[in-house]
Order: C-alpha cells, then sequence, then structure tokens
C-alpha cells in the first residue's frame, strides 16, 4: 500500500475527482445530505455520516473492481457498469424500485 502511495497517478486522481464531482452534483445522494442537514441542525454529524458512508461505497467499488479484473478484461467491466446503471435508471423510471 505505502508503494503504491509513492506511485500515485494524478491524472488518475484528478480525473476520478472531476467525474464523481460532477456526477454527484445535484444527485440524490447530495440532495439527501441537504435535507438531512437542514431537518436536524448537525451539519457536522450529518457531513460525517455522509463523507463515512460515500468513503466505503467507493472502497467496496474498489475492491470489487480490484478483484473482477483479475478474472474479467476491463472492457467487459465498463459495459457491465454500464448495463447495470442504464437497468438501474429504467426500474427507477418504471418505478419499479
Amino acid at each position: 500500500m505505502v508503494r503504491e502511495a509513492a506511485n500515485l497517478d494524478w491524472k488518475v486522481l484528478w480525473t476520478t475527482l472531476g467525474l464523481i464531482f460532477l456526477a454527484e452534483l445535484g444527485d440524490k445522494t447530495q440532495l439527501t445530505v441537504m435535507a438531512l442537514s437542514a431537518s436536524s441542525r448537525a451539519p457536522v454529524a450529518v457531513f460525517a455520516g455522509a463523507v463515512a458512508a460515500l468513503t466505503l461505497t467507493s472502497l467496496l467499488a474498489v475492491i470489487v473492481g480490484g478483484v473482477l479484473c483479475q478474472f474479467i478484461s476491463a472492457q467487459y467491466i465498463k459495459i457491465g457498469s454500464g448495463a447495470l446503471f442504464m437497468l438501474v435508471g429504467a426500474l427507477l423510471v418504471s418505478g419499479r424500485i
């Protein structure tokens, strides 16, 4: 892990930060955090909870992606992720979830 940190790919870091930041703007997660902060009047606790939740979900995605790429081509993982994203979107639009 220390060796990986020393070889940090800054381009990947900034690309990931930018894409995730833009994708999350106006997202239901951001709106939920805003509503929780307004209703709880405890913005620091809401922020800490949101950071922990987003960190854990991102960690899970990185771990699963790292394991999957050992068995499946990255191209297939991208296709599968896109298909899953569209499926969830279709289910949301149809009111099934």
